[in-house]
């Protein structure tokens, strides 16, 4: 059996898939190295390239460390360094992908469309951050809202499923990881009632995140119980940006009255019924009220852009809401990696920016840029309380390597950092001041804030007001500080001294 599962992990799609482009790249240097070697007008051609593509890559508007990763790419390998970036790093591919989800965003504009009296009831401050949203996200502040916090899987996966029961129209769901276990099978048994039943059940999954769990033929199995199936991005084992760019996006939509969002996938160490890097913490929001709109229309988008059968505009909009409790200003947004506006960041510095009392967060992995790195530690100098929790057990140790090379100069200017002692942190979470909060799927590093497709709750309150989703957020922070261990200054000294942490850390943006 021991031998069997061995086999069975090398010949996985997964491990076949990355020997392929492994090969690919080795394939592509050495023929390159072989012809510059023998014939030096070649080699000047390619070292020459690279010398113009590098000017190129300063003009981009990209953040500073994505272009200084590039550019140390090429120069310290001139011959191929430029063909490299043309290869991975240039976004003229996507334009294909772009122009297909530029066509269905405008479209569903109908039922996207800013209300200007909502707007006008928030605080100067807060309207701004809202505005900046609905432009650039596409994705309106609304009033006739309520939400409901879940601090971990096992409190969420109980209303979920009570939630799911109770489709008598359509249920769209989207994720990036989807594992056979207890949560997708309890998931699937009333997926599949429900088809029977009659209700629209629509589902995208993404390819890579779902690569080494899913059969080939997933798509035609659920077909077989009427449950209709995107695969995004179908991954193929050859070398494009176009395969760089995936959906990491937690999306689950019933009848457009209710909706979930957060850090969770459908898989059993999301609600700790199967262990993996000791105790899992995630963190998710449910959604009532006018605000699930913004999240049926983002599926809608993506589902339009790529599948033959199309959502009407129409079905995006529920009948009736119910019985919902509204609680402050509550904005689902979306962000998308094919585009040069950066709204995920952007949204995580305007609520460092805006903080005067407080900043507790919630990151797996902490790989940010100048930018976010200054934010976090001008709000600090400043006397705000900035607090960041990332895993006491990480799930990837490289990627926890330069995470950690982060901390003493995030220390030094007041921040705290804790590693969440019990296990590994999912949660992709900010609270500010008691007025303002984020949960969503998005992680603090260059993959989640530039080049996969994202999603969360933005949640504002104007001053004496209180959502009760945010303050169980900050309880939920301020329990879990008790139960991490704080890295102080001269601990976090050993984190960031060598020359490998060095390399990592200029190739962060590509990690």
């Amino acid at each position: 059996m021991q031998i069997k599962n061995f086999f069975d992990k090398m010949f996985s799609r997964i491990v076949l898939t990355v020997l392929l482009i492994l090969a690919q790249i080795l394939f592509l240097v050495t023929v390159i190295y072989a012809f510059a070697s023998y014939y030096l007008p070649i080699a000047t051609c390619l070292v020459a390239l690279s010398i113009i593509i590098t000017l190129f890559v300063i003009r981009l508007d990209e953040s500073s460390s994505y272009k200084l990763t590039w550019v140390v790419i090429i120069l310290a390998a001139p011959v191929f360094g430029g063909l490299l970036y043309l290869y991975l790093g240039n976004k003229r591919p996507m334009r294909q992908m772009r122009k297909k989800m530029d066509k269905e965003h405008s479209r569903l504009g109908v039922v996207l469309k800013q209300e200007e009296e909502v707007l006008e009831k928030m605080e100067p401050r807060l309207r701004d951050t809202s505005a900046y949203l609905a432009k650039y996200s596409g994705c309106p502040v609304r009033m006739n809202s309520g939400t409901e916090y879940f601090s971990c899987g096992e409190e969420l996966y109980p209303v979920l499923l009570r939630e799911l029961e109770k489709a008598e129209r359509y249920i769209f769901a989207e994720f990036f990881i989807i594992a056979p276990g207890v949560f997708w099978d309890s998931v699937l048994e009333i997926l599949k009632r429900k088809a029977a039943e009659g209700v629209d059940v629509k589902l995208i999954y993404d390819d890579w995140g779902c690569m080494s769990n899913l059969p080939a033929n997933f798509p035609k199995k659920l077909a077989e119980y009427g449950i209709k199936t995107l695969k995004f991005n179908p991954f193929i084992p050859v070398v494009s940006v176009i395969m760089n760019h995936r959906d990491h996006r937690k999306i689950l939509v019933i009848d457009g009255k209710t909706a979930f969002t957060g850090g969770f996938n459908l898989a059993d160490e999301y609600i700790n019924q199967k262990e993996r890097f000791g105790y899992w913490k995630d963190s998710a929001v449910m959604i009532k009220g006018d605000g699930v709109l913004n999240l049926t229309a983002l599926f809608a988008e993506m589902w339009n852009s790529f599948s033959e059968e199309k959502i009407d505009c129409g079905l995006c909009e529920a009948e009736d809401y119910g019985d919902v409790k509204p609680c402050g200003f509550i904005q689902p947004f979306g962000d998308s990696p094919l585009d040069n506006e950066q709204v995920s960041e952007n949204v995580y510095l305007e609520i460092i920016n805006q903080a005067r009392d407080y900043v507790y967060i919630f990151t797996p992995y902490l790989v940010i840029d100048d930018q976010m790195r200054v934010a976090l530690s001008l709000a600090a100098k400043r006397g705000v309380d900035v607090r960041i929790v990332t895993p006491g057990i990480p799930d990837k140790k490289m990627v926890f390597r330069v995470t950690r090379s982060y901390y003493q100069t995030l220390i030094s200017a007041g921040v705290k950092i804790y590693e969440f002692t019990p296990g590994f942190i999912h949660a992709k979470s900010f609270v500010c001041d008691d007025r303002m909060a984020v949960v969503g799927s998005i992680n603090m590093d260059f993959r989640s804030l530039y080049l996969h497709f994202e999603c969360g709750v933005y949640m504002a309150s104007n001053e004496g007001g209180e959502i009760p989703a945010i303050m169980k957020l900050k309880q939920d922070c301020l329990d879990t500080f008790e139960k991490s261990h704080e890295v102080k200054r001269r601990e976090s000294r050993r984190f960031s001294h060598s020359l490998f942490d060095a390399v990592l850390r200029i190739l962060g943006p590509l990690i």
